[in-house]
């Protein structure tokens, strides 16, 4: 099923929400869903729900909803989870490490295929199947395995100067952990993960629920 327009991101991070749900209810046994289900379980309103999924050129029976072995094909394929990607690790820190020996990115189409850093003592050591390699390694690893994808998980002081030479090898996409805002070109992805941000939200939800609660009493 082709897309039918350019997919808001507000849509594509409820994508992997609804596949949970999917997942779940086939797993029981459902063999159709309806978008009001879907909303109910995500805390969404339907509308919401049928004009994500229409962004898919899926269109739902009446009255029965979504086929959801469908819609789960459906929502893999507009993700690009049913096409088998592999990424290299720069960084072999203590994240660096988590994420190489992580297999749960393989359930996204991702495969960690190799983990890259600059530090003697560091280099030949195992990390789950990978074995750390060094950074006079990495741009043959890259064209020999034709990577487009690179998470960087370096301090911040290292990470443009590794941004701009992966680049420069043809990787197409990264994937940034290093508390800093990149300068990337035009026709590569960027996506950050700031765990500082992430915690900084948490810990503002936590102390909204102790202030709601303190009212209560």
């Amino acid at each position: 099923m082709e897309k039918t327009a350019v997919l808001p991101i507000p849509t594509v991070k409820r994508f992997p929400s609804y596949l949970r749900i999917l997942h779940a209810f086939h797993e029981k046994g459902d063999v159709y869903i309806s978008a009001t289900v879907l909303a109910e379980e995500l805390g969404l309103k339907p509308i919401q729900v049928r004009k994500d999924i229409s962004y898919t050129g899926l269109e739902g029976k009446p009255k029965v909803g979504f086929e959801i072995k469908q819609l789960i094909k459906v929502l893999n394929h507009v993700l690009g989870w049913d096409n088998t990607s592999e990424a290299v690790i720069i960084g072999a820190g203590n994240l660096g490490m988590a994420l190489a020996r992580y297999n749960g990115f393989r359930a996204y189409g991702l495969t960690m295929a190799g983990i890259f850093d600059n530090a003697p003592d560091k280099i030949g050591r195992p990390v789950g199947s990978l074995t750390i390699q060094g950074m006079d390694d990495l741009s043959s690893f890259i064209h020999e395995h034709r990577i487009v994808i690179a998470v960087i998980t370096v301090p911040a002081s290292e990470a443009q100067e590794v941004a701009d030479f992966i680049m420069g090898e043809g990787i197409k996409a990264i994937w940034n952990f290093a508390p800093i805002d990149l300068k990337v070109l035009p026709s590569v992805a960027l996506q950050r993960t700031d765990l500082a941000t992430a915690l900084a939200v948490l810990s503002v939800k936590m102390q909204n629920k102790l202030e709601s609660e303190e009212e209560d009493i």
